[in-house]
């Protein structure tokens, strides 16, 4: 019978952590982020942490290994089973900017598991892509960040649309 009451008080204390917001755990959540600081071929802009939490309490939705959730998958689960929070939190704190960069290269441990760590575009466009097609939100390149002048130019588009042809297929230049 007292096995049964440590189980129901631990599973209590264990529902009220989860159920407390994070900036109540002491992390301090910034209501805005500027994000894509490196592009050159998009603008800049505010991610909105205030407008994201409304939708969902549970950081680690984006921040995955850092906040304390459980590893769940199997890859990972080999070597960080045990693994507690990390105090980086932001993409780019794991994710490198251009992972195959002769520096980046040369910097990997050959004893690491993590050569196959996704670049912050892919990391960042995979997490936020897949959770906007899951609840309907915008998914095209310019319904979050803007083109640059550069953007325009590389894809042809803006004034850089070639006079003598329509763009195909509707992508306004690519």
């Amino acid at each position: 019978m007292q096995a049964n009451g440590f189980w129901l008080a631990g599973a209590t204390v264990l529902l009220l952590i989860t159920a407390v917001p994070t900036v109540s755990r002491g992390l301090t959540v910034p209501d805005t982020v500027t994000l894509n600081t490196q592009s050159k071929l998009y603008q800049p802009f505010d991610f909105s942490h205030a407008k994201h939490i409304k939708f969902t309490n549970e950081c680690s939705y984006c921040h995955h290994h850092t906040t304390g959730t459980l590893v769940q998958d199997t890859n990972c689960i080999r070597c960080h089973r045990n693994s507690s929070e990390t105090k980086i939190v932001s993409c780019k704190g794991c994710h490198l900017v251009d992972p195959f960069s002769a520096a980046a290269i040369k910097e990997r441990d050959p004893k690491s598991y993590h050569h196959d760590t996704p670049g912050l575009k892919a990391a960042m466009h995979r997490a936020c892509i897949n959770c906007h097609e899951k609840v309907s939100g915008p998914t095209g390149c310019q319904d979050c960040h803007q083109r640059t002048k550069a953007g325009d130019a590389f894809y042809n588009a803006g004034e850089f649309t070639p006079k003598d042809k329509a763009a195909k297929g509707g992508h306004g230049g690519h």
